[in-house]
């Protein structure tokens, strides 16, 4: 539905949030007039930029961020994730038990719920996508996160000559009783594995799709089935158009089994990678949700409604390829990680609340991250930074260089396209060649080349980050097994893989984290990653949108979004000003009435709907502001 009042029509609404003057740059014009004029589209109910362009739309090898948004609004998992507290809520599985000793699950598929296609959605559909997404034949990156399953790490590691799997799938825990049961055995209780299941990789495809395309496009099949006019979806909107290197277009999928809960007949994902372009689009009115601002602009946006940095579940750090000399040596590896001025970067260049840190895993309640040993812990940042670089050079010599010794090879630091990575990037090659005599230089690549390169250990050290795939720090952890497929080191150690293994089996948590706890602190003695902030989600939203709510994954899902009324918005603004906050009010262009999915109408959700609970309707916030609480 096009916007109504207050807001004009989507091309001119340049004036509306008010910090349009402090962005007078050409590049505004330019990254707007690319994006706007290039579309020829009716607008979407709804726009969001994405950063880069997504690599692909198979839920079995995705891996990124970027990807995720997208899957998220065209598949569906077994579960679903509450907006707010990610908790597993219903989705292609209307319910499910656990046995008492939490290793198996029986899932009881939807009844009436079919693919975007019109075929109906069964158990067998998530046999086979979970076969292939194990299928060693598939490369999925990914397939460790169902190695929970019983059997399932031999069906993906044990293979033939040809590749294939040496034992038949009939022998992994994922069994379709009938059409409408799912059972899955687990290895070991898994406390996570309902998250798991609303994880994108484990989402259905649709079997029909795959196999006409493998028939009618025989040498391009792996590309062809994922174009629009192909693909087949079972989420709760599906692709009408893509155009690489603009947009997405997403339109309602009016198959989907919850419909009426959908608010949204369009929505458009934006592929900018500028930070600055970004910005100027959304405060132009060609955007209404951005994930990531440039920096230098975080201080002035600070004061606005819109924007609301908060905790973030992942890690910013570097990956070091520890095939190669001189960073087969650990000593190198540690004075590097100790020369790193983390509070430069984090006070000159991100500027949203990031803080130095020193360990893998983000801060999380009820586990204790694990820091890298360095002298300077415990004292003022510049006198324990003075520290760890004293140590830093004492490392370098005793690894045979400096004056008396070899010289230390040029370091090539590797980064994807952002103004953000090559500027940390830049800081960080200033301090190792200041206070360590080693010399870089920059290398930036693409989305896709860069994860290539990765992938191939054809780099030095390569910028890298980490966002939880669930609320548990195994997340993190497994990442780093010898061999593991988004380990991209080539580190390795027997220990690290036997904890890692004890605490998947291990079903006491304090037991279980202190299992983990052991493995990071290995993981930081050896450093093949050198850490060096733990993240914030940046989002700047448009105050009028609801459903979109923060929460540790910064994770977010278009089935739930929905625009405001004014009176909601208005009890949107009541509940902040009774929590403290005291900011700036920016205009919220959108429909005066709201945009509401069928099952609320006037912004009724009903109980069983999780935006209830979050209303600002409904939520006791006109009671509280009218009793002066």
């Amino acid at each position: 539905m096009p916007r109504s009042s207050p807001a004009p029509s989507r091309a001119g609404r340049a004036p509306w949030r008010n910090l349009v003057p402090l962005l007078l740059l050409a590049v505004a014009g330019y990254g707007a007039a690319r994006v706007v004029q290039s579309a020829q589209l009716e607008p979407a109910d709804f726009t969001f930029i994405n950063g880069t362009e997504v690599a692909t739309l198979d839920p079995a090898t995705v891996t990124g961020v970027p990807e995720g948004r997208v899957l998220r609004a065209i598949f569906e998992g077994l579960t679903v994730k509450h907006p707010q507290t990610l908790d597993p809520l219903p989705g292609m599985a209307e319910r499910w038990e656990i046995s008492e000793d939490k290793r198996t699950y029986t899932f009881y598929i939807r009844e009436g719920a079919v693919w975007s296609n019109g075929d109906p959605i069964d158990a067998y559909d998530f046999t086979y996508s979970w076969e292939r997404f194990l299928n060693p034949q598939t490369a999925a990156e990914y397939a460790y996160q169902l190695w929970y399953v019983k059997n399932a790490k031999r069906y993906s590691t044990e293979v033939d000559d040809d590749g294939q799997p040496t034992i038949p799938f009939e022998e992994v825990g994922i069994k379709a009783l009938d059409e409408r049961t799912l059972q899955v055995e687990l290895e070991a209780p898994t406390p996570f594995f309902l998250q798991l299941t609303a994880f994108y990789p484990l989402f259905p495809v649709n079997r029909r799709n795959i196999e006409e395309a493998q028939e009618r496009f025989p040498d391009d099949w792996k590309n062809k089935w994922l174009q629009p006019e192909n693909l087949v979806t079972n989420g709760a909107f599906r692709i009408a158009e893509r155009r690489v290197n603009d947009r997405i277009r997403l339109v309602k999928n009016e198959s989907y089994w919850d419909a009426d809960s959908v608010a949204f007949d369009s929505i458009d994902v934006l592929a900018v990678e500028q930070y600055m372009t970004n910005l100027n689009l959304y405060l132009q009115g060609d955007a209404d949700w951005i994930n990531y601002i440039p920096n230098q602009l975080i201080p002035r946006l600070l004061e606005r409604e819109d924007f609301d940095p908060g905790p973030y579940f992942g890690s910013y750090f570097y990956r070091v390829n520890v095939t190669q000399p001189p960073f087969d040596d650990v000593r190198i590896r540690r004075a590097l990680a100790l020369c790193i001025d983390r509070k430069a970067i984090c006070e000159k260049i991100t500027k949203a609340g990031q803080q130095p840190y020193y360990a893998l895993v983000p801060p999380m309640p009820g586990y204790e991250a694990q820091e890298m040993q360095r002298p300077g812990a415990g004292l003022e940042y510049a006198e324990g930074f003075a520290a760890d670089i004293a140590e830093a050079k004492q490392l370098i010599l005793d690894a045979g260089y400096g004056p008396e010794g070899a010289p230390f090879p040029t370091i090539e630091i590797h980064y994807n396209t952002s103004e953000t990575h090559r500027d940390i990037a830049e800081v960080i090659a200033d301090s190792w060649k200041r206070n360590l005599g080693v010399r870089c230089k920059l290398l930036n690549q693409e989305w896709k080349v860069y994860l290539d390169t990765q992938r191939s250990l054809d780099y030095d050290v390569s910028r890298s980050a980490w966002i939880g795939d669930y609320l548990d720090p195994n997340t993190f952890m497994d990442i780093f097994v010898t061999g593991g497929e988004n380990n991209k080191t080539g580190w390795g150690d027997p220990r690290y893989d036997e904890l890692i293994a004890q605490a998947s089996a291990e079903p006491d948590a304090d037991r279980r984290n202190a299992l983990l706890m052991e493995a990071e602190r290995l993981l930081m003695d050896e450093l093949p990653i050198l850490p060096i902030y733990a993240y914030t989600a940046q989002n700047i939203v448009n105050p009028r949108l609801g459903g979109l709510e923060a929460n540790p994954l910064d994770e977010q899902f278009p089935k739930w979004w929905y625009w405001r009324s004014d009176a909601e918005l208005d009890a949107w603004r009541q509940r902040r000003a009774l929590e403290g906050r005291s900011e700036t009010q920016v205009e919220a262009p959108g429909p005066a009435a709201g945009l509401y999915p069928a099952v609320a109408p006037a912004g009724a959700f009903p109980e069983s709907d999780p935006r209830h609970a979050i209303s600002p309707l409904l939520d006791g916030t006109l009671e509280r502001a009218a009793g002066g609480n």
